[in-house]
């Protein structure tokens, strides 16, 4: 044992040498490292009539910053936002309808559509019993990726590439994600928390928002204003743009003509990473944080002397980091986040929660205040939509390990639209290059080595 110790810790010393590169080799090589121009843009590397994210205005290569905007197919999300609660209605499913087809439904072909979409919603016959029950998973992100690839065997055609053969696939990936969250984590639950096991077969007749809400609670019940906010999470996720890493691998992967299950799968292993779809969870982690170190959750001057112990690297995980400040795209705001927020209030108020999402607010306006004294840099930053997305899912009574499969239950719409583009827009599969920086050696025979 000792014996292998030792090789495992010089195999990793090596590991560790050869794959290091000198950082000055990305500026010397212009490297667009992430897919990123110096000034913070993304770089084009495909066109798109899916999702479009505004952020920022550029002026001879330059960012100026600007009001975010998010929109479907050239919608505004906050008017179809604003349409549905108006109407008092849900709307993820219209927001689906829209990014697939691209047009806003009528009355009756949502209805239609969206009872369609009821109809797709059970799991094929033993599929819980056989790829989720007896191989549970600790992470339910984990869980869905296997259940999506699972499903390759439940299709009759499933290599099939052809745009209504998608198109087939997506309806059903749509309707089944929330079935196959809320059971993966009814067993994650059972076998290795050692609570009850209690399943619910989805409902056709709810929308998405209260049939996974209908899933997850062991009675069943939920109120009005929770659907809605939940529904609205769904709504503001479904989609953001070909340059976001998960959507971007729907796109690497459609373009090799793999088929739908293993490219949904790698976009949801994308999601799972912490720096992307898995960020809300640390958002809740350091506000777990705040309350373990300040007495009064309201008091702006513990929040602020927090915030700077945060930025100084002196508490949570000395990072430097506070979480949920600052997006990739959006400068002035994340119209998700304003949404998000605006609605959340309300659920707040239901809840009592009121002062906890009033040190939320505190924690915002005072970590952006404080950015550019703490650290000395000069940055616009937004409020990104993680930042709240957590507090509202723990007012959801949603446990934590199921943050993130929501926000794929939501971007798999995106997703599936973004397929469907790349398979029938683009011949060439995605190449970008890399250049080798490692010096030629001559071989050595092995006895002179």
């Amino acid at each position: 044992m000792e014996k292998n110790k030792a090789l495992f810790e010089k195999l990793c010393s090596l590991t560790k040498e050869v794959y290091s590169i000198d950082r000055e080799l990305y500026g010397k090589y212009n490297v667009k490292r992430g897919l990123r121009n110096s000034n913070g843009s993304g770089v084009l590397v495909g066109l798109t009539k899916v999702g479009d994210v505004h952020g920022y205005l550029l002026d001879e290569g330059e960012k100026i910053p600007d009001e975010g905007v998010l929109r479907y197919r050239g919608v505004n999300v906050a008017d179809i936002v604003n349409g549905c609660e108006a109407d008092d209605r849900f709307g993820f499913e219209e927001v689906v309808y829209l990014l697939l087809f691209g047009k806003l439904p009528t009355e009756s072909e949502l209805c239609e559509f969206t009872q369609y979409l009821g109809t797709k919603r059970r799991l094929p016959q033993n599929f819980t019993e056989d790829m989720i029950l007896k191989a549970p998973s600790s992470d339910i992100m984990n869980k869905l990726a296997r259940s999506v690839l699972a499903s390759y065997s439940y299709d009759e055609n499933p290599d099939d590439i052809s745009v209504e053969n998608v198109l087939r696939q997506s309806f059903e990936l749509i309707a089944r994600f929330p079935a196959m969250i809320a059971h993966a984590y009814q067993a994650k639950s059972h076998y290795y928390d050692g609570k009850s096991l209690i399943l619910h077969a989805p409902c056709e007749n709810l929308s998405t928002a209260e049939n996974f809400l209908y899933m997850m609670r062991p009675n069943n019940e939920f109120t009005p204003t929770e659907a809605h906010l939940l529904d609205l999470a769904l709504m503001i996720h479904a989609e953001h743009g070909g340059g976001n890493n998960s959507t971007f691998t729907t796109h690497v992967l459609s373009s090799s003509g793999t088929d739908t299950y293993s490219t949904m799968a790698a976009a949801i292993g994308s999601l799972k990473g912490p720096k992307h779809g898995g960020a809300n969870a640390k958002v809740m982690g350091m506000i777990e944080d705040f309350k373990n170190n300040i007495t009064d959750i309201t008091d702006e001057k513990q929040i602020r002397e927090h915030i700077i112990k945060l930025y100084r690297k002196e508490s949570y995980d000395h990072s430097g980091l506070v979480y949920g400040i600052g997006h990739a795209i959006y400068t002035k705001s994340d119209p998700r986040t304003v949404l998000l927020r605006k609605n959340a209030g309300i659920l707040a108020k239901e809840k009592h929660m009121e002062d906890e999402l009033y040190m939320y607010d505190l924690i915002a306006k005072n970590a952006i205040e404080l950015f550019n004294e703490i650290t000395g840099k000069q940055k616009d930053l937004a409020i990104n939509v993680d930042f709240y997305s957590g507090f509202v899912y723990k007012m959801l009574n949603i446990p934590p390990e199921v943050y993130t499969p929501i926000f794929a239950m939501s971007r798999i719409a995106g997703w599936c639209a973004h397929r469907i583009e790349e398979i029938m827009v683009s011949d060439k599969i995605i190449r970008p290059a890399y250049k080798n920086v490692y010096k030629g050696k001559e071989y050595t025979n092995i006895a002179d080595r």
